[in-house]
């Protein structure tokens, strides 16, 4: 088994850090469904600003709210205006994952939806893999490229 990313909320902004709460993240249930996060799922939020990693698990705050608050002991971690990616994960069989097409989405200063992403592995003529990551209507994005390839 092999963990692999099934969701994530690129670049998603903290709206609040609520350390007098009892642990957690609350997340708008839109965003959630959209990149397929579930409520008490565990996920890892690593903040842009900081550099900080933690894992704690979503619950849902009120639809169309567009919040991205950190409880407890995560709001150390955070603060209202951070950029944070945060992340769920999957343990599949090597085998399922060109199957697997993670949903990716990005955000603008006020939490609204820019983009909606998937990530995409495939086979190549030798065997190896290919990755790449696909728009809305399927258009390949550019990769960033591999520092020190030559």
């Amino acid at each position: 088994m092999r963990k692999i990313v099934a969701g994530k909320l690129h670049g998603i902004y903290v709206t609040e850090a609520n350390l007098n709460y009892h642990g957690s993240i609350t997340l708008d249930p839109d965003h959630c469904e959209e990149a397929g996060i579930v409520p008490m799922e565990f996920v890892d939020i690593w903040n842009k600003n900081s550099g900080a990693r933690i894992s704690t698990y979503v619950i849902l705050g009120h639809r169309g709210s567009r919040c991205c608050v950190l409880n407890g002991a995560a709001a150390r971690t955070c603060q209202p205006g951070d950029q944070v990616i945060i992340c769920n994960s999957v343990y599949i069989q090597e085998a399922e994952l060109i199957a697997l097409k993670p949903r990716v989405l990005t955000f603008d200063e006020d939490n609204r939806i820019v983009d909606r992403l998937s990530y995409s592995v495939g086979r190549n003529g030798d065997g190896g893999y290919t990755f790449c990551i696909l728009d809305e209507a399927c258009n390949t994005l550019p990769v960033p490229a591999l520092v020190g390839r030559s």
